[in-house]
């Protein structure tokens, strides 16, 4: 990873130096616009929609535009002037439960790094906050925007989860909140059958992208010649009818499939035993037809030093199966 950002906490009176890194990254296939009869690359040029002359980077503006369609241009020095207090400075606001923010809020992570001397106040201020069990509200500027963030502990490391200001959270306003939807108790019942059916631990990575392996698939398909054959799409199916055996129907899948994975782990378990039963057997085997050949020749040489070693009691070797 590479520090996209270098600033200092501020605590109190404790000032600690870090560095910022993007905690997360897309794993997305990416692709250019081609001209599809050649693959020649598309390019845009910037062309004034005024004299329809192509403009330099070096002379691009921001502009706002009135609601009259008028435009007010913005240059760097007015954006200069604007009173970012924040600036290289992550300032810590308060503390509060993390159960009190909603995840709604949250828009990117990025872990931060101790720079320089600040490993030793970072530690403590790490240390702190995770016995606290709360974590830090915090405000910081980036790119040119001020935003509120959520300091949190993860790993022995901060991740600082940028957040949305609250008039940028939709209203959920949606017809059906306000109508008188029935719902029978016995469905309310089977329903939390089912959701207790299918309580699990949550493991990342027992999930795949399974779209992006199969476009991974397509293109390396096309760029060996290969024949690309589409699997069959399933069909999709409709609302229940009946909510109720419906959701019987689902308790009961649900039931059948952890009793198979349930059931699949003994005898996995057994297979791995007997497997190393065997490799145990096998080299038991390797290992005792050299103790044999050596037994054979102690014999052979007892037999031909006369009747006293003959009648004098053989010590039996205790060879060990690796």
């Amino acid at each position: 990873m590479r520090s996209i950002w270098k600033g200092a906490i501020s605590f109190g009176l404790v000032t600690i130096p870090i560095k910022l890194y993007s905690a997360t990254e897309q794993k997305d296939v990416s692709f250019h616009q081609v001209h599809r009869e050649d693959g020649g690359r598309i390019k845009y040029k910037r062309v004034c929609s005024v004299d329809g002359e192509e403009v330099p980077y070096a002379d691009i503006a921001k502009g706002y535009e009135l609601p009259t369609g008028e435009m007010v241009v913005l240059t760097d020095d007015d954006f200069a002037d604007l009173p970012l207090t924040t600036s290289r400075r992550i300032d810590v606001l308060q503390f509060t439960p993390a159960d009190q923010i909603d995840p709604i809020y949250f828009a990117k992570s990025y872990y931060l790094e101790p720079d320089g001397q600040g490993a030793k106040p970072y530690v403590l201020l790490r240390d702190a906050l995770e016995r606290s069990g709360q974590v830090a509200v915090v405000k910081i500027a980036l790119r040119q925007r001020e935003s509120l963030a959520a300091l949190r502990v993860r790993d022995g490391v901060f991740v600082l989860e940028t957040m949305l200001w609250p008039d940028e959270i939709r209203e959920a306003d949606f017809g059906f909140l306000e109508e008188d939807v029935p719902v029978r108790p016995q469905e309310l019942k089977m329903a939390e059958s089912l959701i207790d059916t299918m309580v699990a631990d949550f493991d990342p990575a027992e999930y795949t992208d399974a779209y992006r392996e199969a476009l991974q698939e397509v293109i390396e398909a096309k760029v060996a010649g290969r024949e690309i054959v589409a699997p069959e799409a399933p069909a999709e199916q409709g609302p229940a009818v009946d909510l109720m055996a419906a959701l019987r129907a689902s308790v009961e899948a649900a039931k059948r499939e952890r009793q198979g994975a349930e059931a699949a782990k003994p005898q996995e378990r057994t297979a791995a035993k007997s497997a190393a039963g065997s490799s145990a057997k096998s080299a038991g085997k390797s290992a005792a037809k050299p103790a044999a050949k050596s037994a054979a020749k102690s014999d052979g040489k007892a037999a031909s030093d006369g009747a006293e070693e003959e009648s004098a009691p053989r010590k039996r070797k205790t060879r060990r199966s690796a």
